[in-house]
This record gives C-alpha cells, sequence and structure tokens, in this order.
C-alpha cells in the first residue's frame, strides 16, 4: 500500500527545493514520505538533466561584474543558458549575483574554486545543477575573471550579454571614469603587440605570405609585404593601437592624451555571451 503524500508536504518540498508540484509530488511518493530522500531524488533528477543537455549551446545569459569601494579590485562573471527566457528568470539572476557575491568576498579566482565554494551548505556546482533540474535547461558559469589596478571602470553593455574591466593607470584628477566606459566599447585582442600571442603573429604573418603569392608578387619581396601586413594587423586589434569610435582620426593612445600624457591602461577584460 503507497503512501499517502498530501498537498501540504508536497507544497512544503517545492518551498524547500524550487521544483515544480508534480516533480515534487513524484518524488515524494518514490521516496514513501521522506523529505531527505525526496530531495536526493530531486538533486539526481537534476543531474540526469545537467548530463542530458550537456552537449547543448548556452548563448543566452548575463553578465555581472562587482567592483570594491576603491575601484582596485574588480570580478566579472558570465552566467548562461539556453533562452532568453531563461536569462529573466529571477531565480536564474539571483543564483548569478549569489555566486559572483560569494567568488568576489572570497577573492577566488578560477571557474573551478567558485564551483566547489558554498551558499547555505550546498556547493555552487550543486545548486547549478538543481537549478537545471528545475528549469530543464542547461546553465554554467562560462566565464569568471579577476582584476587588480589603481582604478578600474567596469561597464556592461545593453543587453547586459557583454561586460568589460578597464584598469588605468596615473589616473589622477583626470575624469578617467569616461575615458574606461569609452574603452570599454573596444574589441582588441590585446593591449599592444607585445602582448599578441607569438602563434597569433605566425598565422598572421603566414596569411600574408600566401596572400602575396597568389598576387603574383615578387619571391624577393614577399617577407616584407608579409610584415607590412602584421603591421596593419597589429593596427586593427591591438588595443593602444586601434581607432576611437568617436573620432577615427585618434588612436586609443592618443585618445588617452587628451586626458593626461601620463593616463595609461593598465588591463583590459572583456567578457560575451554568444
Amino acid at each position: 500500500m503507497g503512501v499517502n503524500i498530501s498537498a501540504k508536504d508536497v507544497n512544503e518540498l517545492r518551498q524547500k527545493t524550487g521544483s515544480g508540484m508534480m516533480d515534487c509530488k513524484k518524488a515524494l511518493v518514490e521516496a514513501e514520505g521522506d523529505f531527505q530522500k525526496a530531495i536526493d531524488i530531486l538533486r539526481k533528477k537534476g543531474q540526469k538533466v545537467s548530463e542530458a543537455r550537456s552537449n547543448r549551446e548556452t548563448s543566452e545569459g548575463i553578465v555581472l561584474f562587482k567592483l570594491n569601494s576603491d575601484e582596485t579590485k574588480a570580478s566579472i562573471l558570465s552566467f548562461t543558458c539556453e533562452t532568453d527566457f531563461v536569462a529573466k528568470n529571477d531565480e536564474f539572476n539571483s543564483l548569478a549575483q549569489n555566486i559572483l557575491d560569494i567568488a568576489f568576498d572570497n577573492n577566488l579566482e578560477s571557474i573551478e574554486s567558485v564551483l566547489v565554494s558554498e551558499i547555505d551548505g550546498s556547493s555552487i556546482e550543486q545548486l547549478i545543477i538543481e537549478m537545471v533540474g528545475k528549469i530543464g535547461e542547461k546553465i554554467k558559469i562560462s566565464d569568471f575573471k579577476v582584476m587588480d589596478g589603481e582604478k578600474i571602470v567596469p561597464y556592461i553593455h545593453a543587453g547586459s550579454k557583454l561586460g568589460v574591466l578597464v584598469s588605468l593607470n596615473n589616473t589622477g584628477n583626470t575624469d578617467y571614469v569616461t575615458a574606461g566606459k569609452d574603452i570599454a566599447t573596444m574589441n582588441p585582442i590585446a593591449l599592444d603587440k607585445d602582448q599578441v600571442d607569438q602563434s597569433v603573429i605566425e598565422k598572421e604573418i603566414e596569411i600574408g605570405k600566401e596572400q602575396a603569392i597568389k598576387e603574383g608578387k615578387p619571391e624577393q619581396i614577399i617577407e616584407k609585404i608579409a610584415q607590412g601586413k602584421l603591421q596593419k594587423f597589429f593596427k586593427e586589434n591591438t588595443l593602444l593601437s586601434q581607432s576611437f569610435v568617436k573620432d577615427n582620426n585618434l588612436s586609443i593612445k592618443d585618445y588617452l592624451e587628451t586626458f593626461s600624457k601620463e593616463l595609461s591602461i593598465g588591463g583590459f577584460i572583456r567578457v560575451s555571451i554568444g
């Protein structure tokens, strides 16, 4: 004879776990009324849902940041899901904020260290699995980065799917917040050419040579042409050399000098979804 599960029991389990009414009832029936067993069953269901959706794309979600009071330390997080509907869900957003708070307050520096951290006795990884079980979508921390600097300017673009942290040095009496937010509209691969990965440089030289050969250029000038194309690549893709979006006659380096000769960029972190 089956255990009689009351609507009160179902509602109490729903309040504790946030799972749907039918899921809670099924879990309580399976657990023969034992609340802890029912919670474990719901967690296992979340795990199964998570595994079943592990290959799904998470191209929606939110990017959010946290900055300390003196603007010298910041963390930025992208918390992703499958649909825009879930990205606007209050519970999804609340969990994202809680995760960021824990990560920031405990000086965590990697996704791995965030996932094993706890909120009210449950690991963040487990809480994400439980949310997957309730919502039925793949959910994950897609990116998490930290920055230290003299003055950090954070910026979240409209739609909350793109966020940037800009670290500025020698800010003095300049309007560094305006400078930082303007710079945050850029999309560089590195701060300057010295910070471009060697593998990227080699690839660009190879592409430049292949293009020159296809254009029938003389063999003795192919290397020179490839080097010229590489310099153009640096100009277009490294932050200090890129053209300022509000005035293409200025590079970002030139733009900084309109505030102060000493104002410089210490770091640039860009986190995007989709």
